[in-house]
């Protein structure tokens, strides 16, 4: 035995570093790629589950309640029920906001997948409030849900004792389960009751968030197109001027680029049909695709992860006039324009685009 032992003296002596000798001489282990793979896979699934929540969620939440009144937990469906119509006018109200929800895991990861970053560029103060013009629609506004509807790219980091809100169709805050859904994310209706109560009845530092160009300008949206539906979109500068709120213009560079669309012409059959549809469910019906779930070559709901970078601009301070003329709104439109093209304009070359390129308005 102490042959043995005097033969490999190593045994015995520094045992444990021989061992993580060994180990490091050892194949690196696959871990780092595993981990990889699987933070990708879960950045998918956070895209895809709020893809999916968006289209289907509402309607799913009606057919269930409707089914458990057929069943024996009528009672539980009877009960939601009645709290939906006692609870039916806060989304007007300000709505429910959940700073947990907002601050999910979850949303770090929908970040990561394309990803999304927000740059601000000027302070905006607490003891004002905003509109937020966001450019452009794109397919889904990811960016805009992103940015101003969850913490994920640290939106109250950046600009302190501002609360943003953003605002999307009515239609969805009368679905059920899908309303509480919105509203945890600070998420309200784009309608001028929900919007005025925010803007004068909420005290300051509200940021109300508008898509402007809405339904008409996402059946325009693809891949490298640089335009937005702006030019007799005055509500909002109305607005504005009624609450004495300051303007500021948002864009997001590469809005675009996650999903490729069929655009139909202008007077064709198929273009009459979506903009009826639009008018109907007030949202635009696009034929549209993505990936796959497993393989970026197939085609799916899945976005393409291509980068999303939403600049937030100089503010331009308004003036409360009750009943604003129209010569007025259209000075402060024309601003809110001249304002958005010189931020396109600023940025466009650090994110892909060339000098020759140029923001088409509609």
């Amino acid at each position: 035995m102490k042959t043995i032992l005097a033969a490999y003296p190593g045994v015995l002596k520094g045992t444990g570093c021989s061992i993580l000798s060994a180990l490091q001489d050892l194949p690196s282990a696959p871990w780092p790629v595993l981990r990889s793979k699987m933070e990708k896979h879960l950045q998918v699934i956070s895209v895809l589950q709020w893809v999916i929540s968006f289209l289907a969620m509402g309607a799913a939440g009606t057919v269930l309640l409707i089914y458990m009144f057929c069943t024996d937990l009528w009672v539980i469906a009877a009960m939601y029920t009645a709290w939906l119509i006692f609870d039916w006018n806060t989304p007007k109200q300000g709505g429910r906001r959940s700073s947990w929800v907002r601050n999910w895991t979850m949303w770090t990861y929908f970040r990561d997948y394309f990803p999304i970053r927000l740059i601000k560029t000027h302070n905006l103060l607490p003891s004002r409030n905003y509109i937020f013009g966001y450019h452009p629609h794109g397919i889904f506004s990811f960016g805009a849900f992103c940015n101003f509807g969850t913490e994920a790219t640290g939106f109250s980091k950046k600009f302190p004792g501002i609360k943003p809100s953003l605002a999307t169709l009515a239609g969805n805050f009368r679905m059920p389960v899908f309303r509480d859904y919105l509203m945890s994310g600070g998420i309200c209706p784009v309608n001028r009751n929900s919007i005025d109560y925010l803007l004068s009845q909420n005290g300051t530092g509200n940021a109300v968030v508008i898509v402007v160009g809405g339904a008409a300008e996402s059946l325009n949206c693809a891949p490298g197109k640089n335009s937005v539906t702006l030019n007799n979109r005055k509500g909002f500068v109305r607005l504005a001027l009624q609450q004495g709120s300051d303007l500021v213009p948002v864009y997001s560079f590469g809005e675009n680029d996650v999903y490729k669309q069929v655009i139909f012409e202008e007077r064709t059959w198929w273009r009459l049909a979506q903009k009826r549809l639009q008018k109907i469910i007030g949202f635009a019906p696009c034929l549209f695709h993505g990936c796959g779930f497993f393989s970026s070559d197939s085609w799916g709901m899945v976005p393409y992860n291509k980068p999303i970078t939403t600049i937030v601009g100089e503010p331009i301070t308004v003036p409360k006039i009750e009943q604003p003329p129209r010569d007025m709104v259209d000075l402060y439109h024309a601003m809110y324009i001249n304002s958005l093209t010189s931020l396109f304009d600023k940025y466009k070359t650090r994110f892909g685009l060339k000098e020759s390129d140029i923001l088409h308005i509609h």
